[in-house]
């Protein structure tokens, strides 16, 4: 059984309340200044049992002028609309309006229901007719039926009922294979239950007990129930409507406009890039950010219509623009809006969502609007590398590539097989499904290189380039995982070579030539003959004051050539002096089994300035251990735990 939404739509007073109460038998005006007034201020909801044993479900909408904002809300996920206009009256002002809505969200099916004919004669009632479908010419409804009734009498209602079935059945329901979406319209707390929301859901399936996303809040929230038409289900699916009891949040954190959806699916965003249809009835053109009040999904949002490169827009024309909202929304790729002006408030335009989490243009990114009319009406394939090249080297994950592109799950997933065959785009993280574009991660490839040979010729007496220093260089907002990836890559290709925690080019070789190569024999002369207490680094770098940068140059190639250890920031010792420690030490170790400060120095006849540091070093590099005030050979604990 296909699932749904009938709303209304029409002037004030023209019988749409009326209308449902007399399908249905459901008053959906539940307000008292509602009753009191005797006119539609806030949603209403029914459900139609048609006669084949189908539930539809009603969303009643107010035609005052002031409540346009509440009737969009209502309007956003009809699927089938009725379109009421009163026989004493004939075509108003909201009948034209609610109609432009209409085509603005791309509603494609409808029924106009001509009421209040026990108020006029037959004749009228004629004349009415002609004037309606002239009204509707060049438009969806152009060729719906207008049938004649009176809610009071129940005249027509009959016949009504029968071209509403006969509508039903040639329209297609929604997708149940989307992501699952749910814009609230209604919030309210129930006794024993808790916060309970109300939407019509536009996309997916949802379960009790599955876990959604709040957004833009970004919270997280649990289904504890489930109801549609009154009755507790299992499951919703697209195209009902639902009241759905939360678990995990308050009542008072949730409004109108806000969505539940898939998890870890949608990003709030500030911009969006939009198609707008600015209506030729405006009247006036439409000035770059000028404020507009952007109505997607039950939301309205105080926002600024941006066009680059452009100064004003004129009525009737459809162009490319940017939204900037004074608050987040999430949308998906194709999703329908309606703009009004800010004051006075009417509806001036709508049109579809490009890019619902759009960057801010600059000189510099003209291009990314120039790609605008690929997300409008490109393949598949041109959508998908226009958002991949959007998304940079942060990368999109397979689901929010989809939101973006408005291709279903299934088939984008299909496209990135294709393209990671052809090295369009590289699947960086499997668990996540984190994809990359393949020439954004060549560009990355190609810093890299680049930086890495800049970096020998600027320091070419340092062995390599220190891998974080390179990465946080290029910038900090590249993952590690991209990054390891991309220098793991180069390796593979033999461009670079990785060494521990460097990275330098095949050729990049360190040769002390001339007065350098002087410099180490110095050194290294000064280090060999002061055996085991040689200078610190300041007390050598008083030796050579006028070429300090030389000497720490020089220092740092004898360390990777193996002439000097380094055992802390201010101690180096020559290698060969040192390793006859370290054998000596090792031999003292096996003897005598354990090794004290006092041990150590009268092994050596150092200095505590010196005793501490290697017995330390000596602890690093893993040769002994620390036990209380002693140390014992590590190689002796490994092999008495082994046996």
């Amino acid at each position: 059984m296909k699932h749904i939404i009938l709303g209304t739509a029409g002037h004030v007073d023209h019988g749409k309340t009326a209308l449902i109460k007399a399908l249905t038998g459901i008053d959906t005006d539940r307000l008292k200044e509602e009753k009191e007034r005797g006119i539609t201020i806030e949603l209403g909801f029914a459900q139609f049992l048609l006669r084949n044993g189908q539930h539809v479900g009603i969303v009643d909408v107010p035609g005052h002028e002031r409540f346009v904002k509440n009737m969009v809300a209502g309007a956003g996920g009809i699927d089938v609309v009725v379109m009421v206009i009163a026989a004493d009256e004939g075509i108003m002002p909201q009948t034209t309006e609610h109609l432009n809505i209409c085509q603005l969200l791309g509603i494609k099916k409808g029924i106009v229901a001509l009421t209040k004919i026990d108020l006029v004669d037959r004749d009228w009632v004629d004349l009415v007719t002609e004037d309606i479908r002239e009204f509707l010419q060049d438009t969806f409804l152009e060729q719906a039926p207008i049938i004649p009734l009176s809610a009071i009498t129940g005249d027509g209602i009959s016949n009504f009922t029968s071209a509403l079935e006969q509508i039903i059945s040639t329209t297609d329901e929604r997708s149940d294979a989307g992501f699952f979406r749910l814009p609230i319209d209604r919030v309210f707390s129930m006794k024993g239950f808790g916060t309970v929301v109300t939407g019509t859901l536009v996309s997916g399936r949802i379960t009790v007990g599955d876990t959604v996303d709040i957004m833009p809040h970004k919270l997280k929230a649990k289904i504890r129930g489930i109801q549609i038409h009154g009755q507790s289900e299992v499951s919703a699916f697209a195209g009902q409507r639902t009241a759905m009891n939360l678990q995990g949040v308050d009542k008072e954190v949730l409004n109108r406009g806000d969505v539940l959806t898939a998890p870890d699916t949608f990003k709030p965003s500030l911009r969006m890039d939009i198609l707008l249809r600015y209506l030729s009835s405006s009247g006036k053109k439409l000035k770059n950010r000028a404020p507009v009040r952007f109505h997607i999904g039950t939301n309205e949002i105080i926002s600024r219509i941006i066009f680059p490169g452009r100064n004003e827009v004129e009525p009737g024309e459809e162009v490319f623009a940017q939204i900037l909202l004074e608050s987040p929304a999430v949308a998906m790729a194709d999703d329908r809006f309606v703009i009004r002006s800010y004051s006075p408030m009417t509806t001036i335009g709508g049109g579809k969502i490009l890019d619902p989490v759009a960057i801010k243009y600059k000189r510099s990114s003209e291009n990314k609007f120039d790609q605008l009319p690929l997300l409008k009406s490109g393949g598949d394939l041109q959508k998908t590398e226009v958002i991949l090249e959007r998304a940079g080297l942060s990368g999109i994950n397979s689901r929010q590539l989809s939101v973006r592109t408005g291709i279903p799950l299934n088939r984008q997933m299909k496209i990135l097989e294709e393209m990671f065959s052809r090295k369009e785009a590289l699947l960086l993280d499997r668990d996540e499904s984190t994809v990359v574009s393949y020439p954004a991660y060549k560009h990355l490839q190609d810093k890299i290189l680049r930086d890495t040979i800049s970096y020998h010729k600027a320091f070419p007496l340092k062995e390599g380039y220190a891998k974080e220093e390179l990465r946080t260089t290029i910038g900090r907002y590249i993952e590690v995982k991209l990054f390891n990836r991309s220098i793991r890559d180069l390796e593979k290709e033999g461009k670079i070579i990785i060494e521990k925690e460097l990275l330098r080019t095949p050729e990049h070789r360190v040769d002390l030539k001339g007065d350098l190569n002087v410099l180490r024999s110095e050194i290294e002369a000064i280090y060999r003959d002061a055996n085991l207490t040689p200078p610190s680094i300041k007390e050598l770098a008083q030796q050579f004051s006028h070429k300090i940068r030389d000497v720490n140059n020089v220092l740092s190639v004898m360390i990777q050539e193996g002439l000097l250890i380094k055992v802390n920031e201010d101690m180096y010792f020559h290698t060969i002096p040192f390793n006859k420690l370290k054998d000596d030490y090792r031999d003292f170790l096996i003897k005598h089994e354990k090794a004290t400060p006092a041990m150590f120095r009268d092994l050596t006849g150092l200095s505590r300035k010196y005793t501490i540091p290697l017995m330390e070093y000596f602890d690093k590099a893993k040769l002994t251990i620390r036990v209380a005030d002693y140390r014992i050979l590590r190689e002796r604990t490994t092999h008495e735990t082994e046996r």
